[in-house]
């Protein structure tokens, strides 16, 4: 695979195949059981067979197809751990790597967008790709001015490719459903298409990755590299070294997976509250631990990468999330009852028991009630099996209670960093974070609205 295939025709025919193959094995398996192998062997087998074929499939073909790849991916650690491996090997690969465009065609973008003389903004410009991603690659280079800078190239025909992929997946959403328990696809697939536009606008991310890079200049803790140019299809941005995620998570410290975690936590609350922006793409793809942090040499610091997908949060995190998550942790079900129905979470035409949905939340915000809580994926198998299994009231619940409209990316964003904080293993101060960053945590002193009031 060597170029984005483009054709709508080609790229249908790959990804109508993943449904049948799924029926096939499925077939396959219940003719390996009637001739005796042992079901759970079997079962096994099977799950092996599907996540080999749906990533590479979806690997190869990049564009929305990767992009919901990518999405699925921070939710393995809620995958049963005798069928994770299969799949923690694939969506690894997927990550971080995914097969290049070709030079011809990096050179056709670079000299339409940057003009002809393109060569000469560069003192280095490396042919071969650093990274791909669902919508572009990034070349190494140097730019005139000596700076190691990351070239982010878009995919001719990327956008088409992208709308393309996600339509067709929507279409046999409910077959993918069973490869992450308690994970509704459909939404998550509707709100990759939502964000279709922005993701492509690499203006829009230039701004958003700026905004960033200004506010965390010299942040102890978080790095964003500056933009240094920006055009359709093309964005400069400096370079930045560091360990993947994704390294970390296959065989990292465990102090390098508790600072990797701490950090990611803080960046997830801390962001909005600093600058008005939620980064919501936090797959590991776009994280590396570097070197440097508060302690010196032998610390870490957070290094974030791709803006392409953001929720603009004007006045951060809504408020109703930390006085719904503090109410909760004090047990007071009707106020947090009255706040859910306020806020769109329970239809008007639905009553609930308050005590049942506060039994239903409080497992959830289990990290919240302790000082320090080690995220694990048997914590995060725990959760979705109690969300997933048909018998159980969390179930029944959780199909009564709504998403409204304008919380859904902050719900994905928050459930993905939870998925990445538990393939890490990391043991995390998250209520340190949440009372520091998250607006209405930490209630108001009366005495602070009274000073303000005489002010």
């Amino acid at each position: 695979m060597s170029d984005l295939p483009r054709k709508a025709v080609t790229r249908t025919a790959k990804l109508a195949a993943l449904p049948l193959g799924i029926a096939g094995r499925a077939t396959w398996g219940f003719g390996k059981r009637i001739v005796g192998e042992s079901a759970e062997l079997v079962g096994r087998e099977l799950q092996q067979r599907t996540a080999e074929q749906l990533f590479k499939v979806l690997g190869e073909l990049k564009g929305g197809a990767m992009k919901f790849g990518q999405a699925l991916s921070v939710f393995e650690s809620a995958l049963p751990e005798d069928v994770a491996g299969p799949y923690r090997a694939a969506l690894t690969k997927l990550q971080e790597a995914a097969p290049p465009m070709p030079t011809r065609t990096v050179h056709a973008v670079l000299e339409e967008r940057l003009g002809e003389g393109w060569h000469e903004l560069f003192l280095e410009f490396e042919d071969k790709p650093a990274a791909a991603a669902s919508i572009g690659q990034v070349h190494r280079g140097v730019w005139h001015d000596g700076r190691e800078v990351a070239v982010k190239v878009q995919y001719p025909g990327a956008g088409e490719a992208l709308l393309s992929d996600l339509n067709q997946l929507s279409r046999f959403s409910r077959l993918l459903g069973p490869l992450i328990p308690g994970m509704d696809i459909k939404p998550l697939l509707a709100e990759l298409k939502d964000r279709v536009s922005e993701e492509l606008d690499y203006d829009l991310e230039a701004q958003a990755q700026q905004a960033h890079a200004e506010e965390f200049t010299d942040d102890p803790d978080v790095v964003v590299p500056q933009v240094v140019h920006q055009s359709d299809q093309v964005l400069v941005t400096e370079w930045i070294d560091g360990i993947p995620m994704s390294e970390i998570i296959a065989d990292g410290t465990q102090e390098q997976r508790d600072r990797a975690g701490q950090l990611l936590a803080r960046f997830l609350f801390s962001g909005p509250a600093r600058t008005g922006l939620l980064h919501a793409d936090p797959h590991p793809g776009n994280f590396r631990l570097l070197p440097g942090g508060p302690e010196g040499e032998d610390d870490w610091r957070l290094g974030v990468l791709d803006f392409g997908t953001v929720d603009r949060l004007p006045g951060g995190l809504p408020a109703t999330i930390g006085e719904s998550l503090r109410m909760t942790l004090d047990g007071e079900a009707e106020a947090v009852y009255e706040l859910l129905c306020a806020e769109g979470f329970v239809k008007e035409t639905i009553e609930l028991d308050p005590d049942a949905v506060l039994d239903y939340l409080l497992p959830i915000i289990e990290p919240a009630q302790v000082e320090e809580f080690t995220f694990t994926r048997g914590w995060m198998r725990s959760q979705a099996a109690r969300v997933a299994d048909p018998r159980s009231p969390a179930y029944q619940l959780a199909k009564q209670l709504n998403l409204p409209p304008s919380y859904l990316l902050i719900h994905r964003v928050t459930l993905s960093t939870i998925g990445v904080l538990c393939q890490l293993g990391a043991a995390v101060r998250l209520r340190e974070e949440l009372e520091e960053w998250l607006p209405g945590f930490v209630p108001e002193d009366p005495a602070d609205g009274e000073e303000a009031a005489e002010a």
